[in-house]
């Protein structure tokens, strides 16, 4: 039994699938559903858990080496991008239209669901 970690073991599962130059997308409550990639819903009600919460349990145990979100992200308070700028801290973070950053969420390895409510809270991270 795991004692420490990610206790989730199809968030596990698919983390070990995650290899050199893959992509995790941490999705929010409201982004779409993707037919064609895995996805691990773990949505519990508004807010729970949130993208940042998952950012920093994924970062971990994991060498992500980039990041992508939605430009459109940086419209919300500074408070909020304050937040994610800190748990992404040390991985460069590169900001695209919402559109593109939709383009790439077909090549991801997987896409964790989340209930977060903060628009375009979406985050791609890419392993290194």
């Amino acid at each position: 039994m795991l004692k420490t970690g990610i206790l989730n073991p199809q968030i596990n599962s698919l983390l070990s699938r995650v290899r050199h130059t893959n992509m995790l997308v941490i999705a929010d409550r409201a982004f779409p559903f993707w037919p064609m990639i895995e996805t691990v819903d773990i949505s519990v009600v508004d807010d729970l858990p949130t993208v940042l919460q998952l950012i920093a349990a994924c970062r971990a145990n994991h060498n992500f080496t980039q990041a992508i979100q939605a430009k459109e992200f940086l419209k919300n308070i500074s408070s909020v991008t304050d937040a994610f700028a800190y748990a992404l801290e040390g991985v460069p973070t590169t900001f695209e239209p919402h559109t593109s950053f939709k383009q790439r969420v077909p090549h991801a390895i997987g896409l964790i669901r989340t209930g977060d409510t903060t628009q375009y809270a979406n985050t791609i991270l890419i392993s290194g």
